[in-house]
C-alpha cells in the first residue's frame, strides 16, 4: 500500500466504518456488449466475488450512440460522452447499481449525483502497432495507410511520419483487428490495454513508446461508476479501488480539465505515483492537428489535481489554448 498522502476531499472516496451486508445484496452491473466491454465488467465481478463471497451479482448489457454510430469520427458526433450516456441515465434512475467503463471513455465531469465508486489498478498504457505485414512504425512504406480516428494519436503519428495517410478506423477492438488483418491498412493503433485484456497481444507489431506516443488520460483504467449517496454500494467497491492508479489518473484527468475539459484537440498525459515520495510525476501533451506543432512539459508534486492544473496553465502560457481552438 503506498504511504499515506495528504487527504484530499474532492478524490478520497470516505469509506464508512461498519462491514457492508451483502447476504441478500444483489448488484446489477450496467455495461456495453462489446467482448471488452464484458471482459472488464467480468473482471470488476470476479474481484468482487472474492472480497464478499455472498454477493450475488446480475449483468445489464447496454448498446450506447457511440456503438451505433460507427460510420463518423467521435469528435463529429459529439465525443467520449457517446460511451457512457445511456448507463449514466440508468444509474440515476436505479436500473442499475454498477456501471464499468473504460475510464478514458467517461467525459471529465461528474454526472450529476453520480461518482467514481472505484478505479482499478492500471493495465498497460501504451499504445500499439498492429500490422498484417509486421511493419513497426519507421518501417512503414511511404505515404502508408494507417488507421485511427483518434485526434491524439493522428497528431502524433505525423510528429514521427508525416508523410502518413491517416485514415479513420472505429468499431471494437476486435473488429479493428479484423481490418487491419484483412489489408484495410498498412497498419492501425490500439491501447495496448484492450488488446492485452482481450488476449490478442499475438498481433501487436510494435509498443510505440511514450516518447512517441503519449497516452490519453485515463488509458488502460478501469472505472466502476455508482450513485453518489449509495454508501452500501461504494464500501462493496473499496476492495478493487486501487489508490496507486487513482492519484494517477485524477492528475490526468485534471491537466485535460484545465485545458478546457474536453476538447477536441490532439491532448495526450500520463502521470505516475513515485515512491518514496508519495508525489505524482505527470508529462502532458497538446498538439497541433497536423503534428507541427507540440507542447510537451512535466510537473511533479504532492496534489494530482493541483499538479494537472498547474502543468495545464503552464501549458496554455505556451500556447496552447491556440491549438485547443
Amino acid at each position: 500500500m503506498p504511504p499515506t498522502t495528504p487527504p484530499l476531499s474532492d478524490i478520497y472516496l470516505h469509506w464508512g466504518t461498519e462491514m457492508p451486508t451483502t447476504s441478500t445484496r444483489t448488484l446489477t452491473i450496467g455495461t456495453r456488449g462489446s467482448a471488452l466491454a464484458r471482459w472488464q465488467t467480468d473482471w470488476v465481478i470476479a474481484r468482487l466475488k472474492i472480497a464478499w463471497p455472498e454477493l450475488d451479482c446480475a449483468i445489464k448489457l447496454f448498446q450506447t450512440s457511440g456503438d451505433k454510430i460507427l460510420d463518423r469520427p467521435l469528435p463529429e458526433i459529439g465525443g467520449k460522452g457517446l460511451f457512457t450516456e445511456e448507463l449514466e441515465n440508468a444509474l440515476k434512475t436505479g436500473e442499475i447499481d454498477l456501471a464499468v467503463h473504460s475510464l478514458k471513455d467517461l467525459p471529465i465531469d461528474d454526472a450529476t449525483g453520480l461518482t467514481l465508486g472505484a478505479i482499478a489498478e492500471r493495465e498497460d498504457a501504451h499504445d500499439v502497432l498492429i500490422s498484417s505485414d509486421h511493419y513497426t512504425l519507421t518501417s512503414l512504406p511511404h505515404g502508408a495507410r494507417v488507421g485511427t480516428s483518434s485526434l491524439r494519436r493522428s497528431a502524433q503519428l505525423l510528429v514521427a511520419r508525416p508523410d502518413l495517410q491517416l485514415l479513420p478506423l472505429r468499431g471494437n477492438v476486435d473488429t479493428r483487428i479484423r481490418k487491419a488483418l484483412n489489408g484495410d491498412y498498412h497498419a492501425i493503433v490500439l491501447a495496448a490495454a484492450g488488446v492485452l485484456r482481450l488476449g490478442l497481444s499475438h498481433h501487436i507489431t510494435e509498443y510505440l513508446s511514450f516518447e512517441v506516443m503519449l497516452p490519453a488520460p485515463g488509458q488502460g483504467a478501469m472505472a466502476v461508476q455508482c450513485r453518489a449517496a449509495d454508501h452500501s454500494t461504494l464500501d462493496l467497491l473499496q476492495p478493487i479501488d486501487h489508490l496507486a492508479t487513482r492519484l494517477a489518473v485524477v492528475a490526468e484527468r485534471a491537466f485535460l480539465n484545465g485545458l478546457g475539459g474536453g476538447c477536441s484537440a490532439p491532448v495526450a498525459a500520463l502521470a505516475a505515483f513515485q515512491l518514496p515520495t508519495s508525489n505524482i510525476q505527470l508529462t502532458g501533451l497538446v498538439a497541433s492537428l497536423d503534428g507541427q506543432r507540440v507542447i510537451r512539459l512535466s510537473h511533479e508534486g504532492n496534489d494530482p489535481i493541483e499538479v494537472g492544473t498547474d502543468l495545464a496553465q503552464q501549458a496554455l502560457a505556451q500556447g496552447a489554448a491556440e491549438l485547443i481552438k
